[in-house]
C-alpha cells in the first residue's frame, strides 16, 4: 500500500473539503485518464484495491499512472474509550480528492478498452469519475 515515508507532524487536523482544484486537473503522462466529479477522501486501501482492479481488467496491457498519494494520517480513538485523554492513535492514510482532480493515467490502450473500465472502476471507486483524453 502506498505510504509516506515521513511526515513533519505524525497527527493531522482534519482540514476543509471545499475547493476546487487548482493543479493536477490535466493529463500529463498519459492519453486518457479518469478525473473525479466529487469531493472526497480515499484511503490507501481503495487506491490499491483499484490498481489492482486496473491491471487485471486491462490484462496487464498498456501503462497506469496514479496521480493521488495518501499523505494525511487519519486518527481514531479504540472501541469503549472515555472522552477526553487527548488525541487518538493514527490509524490509516487518506488522500484527499478534490473535484476535477486527475486520479488515474492510462496509455497503450484503446477508446473501447477504457470505457469498459470506467464502467468497471464506478463500482470500485467511492465517487463519480469521467473519461478525458488529449
Amino acid at each position: 500500500m502506498l505510504q509516506p515515508k515521513r511526515r513533519k507532524h505524525r497527527k493531522a487536523q482534519r482540514g476543509n473539503m471545499n475547493v476546487h482544484t487548482k493543479r493536477g486537473a490535466t493529463l500529463a503522462f498519459g492519453t486518457f485518464g479518469l478525473k473525479a466529479l466529487d469531493e472526497v477522501w480515499m484511503s490507501s486501501r481503495q487506491i490499491e484495491s483499484a490498481r489492482q482492479a486496473m491491471t487485471r481488467h486491462m490484462k496487464r496491457e498498456g501503462n497506469v499512472w496514479i496521480r493521488i498519494f495518501p499523505d494525511k494520517p487519519i486518527t481514531a480513538k479504540p472501541a469503549e474509550v472515555r472522552m477526553g485523554k487527548g488525541k487518538g492513535a493514527v490509524y490509516t492514510k487518506f488522500c484527499y480528492i478534490k473535484p476535477g482532480q486527475v486520479i488515474f493515467e492510462f496509455s497503450g490502450i484503446s477508446l473501447y478498452q477504457i470505457k469498459l473500465l470506467h464502467n468497471f472502476l464506478r463500482n470500485k471507486c467511492p465517487f463519480k469519475v469521467k473519461i478525458i483524453n488529449i
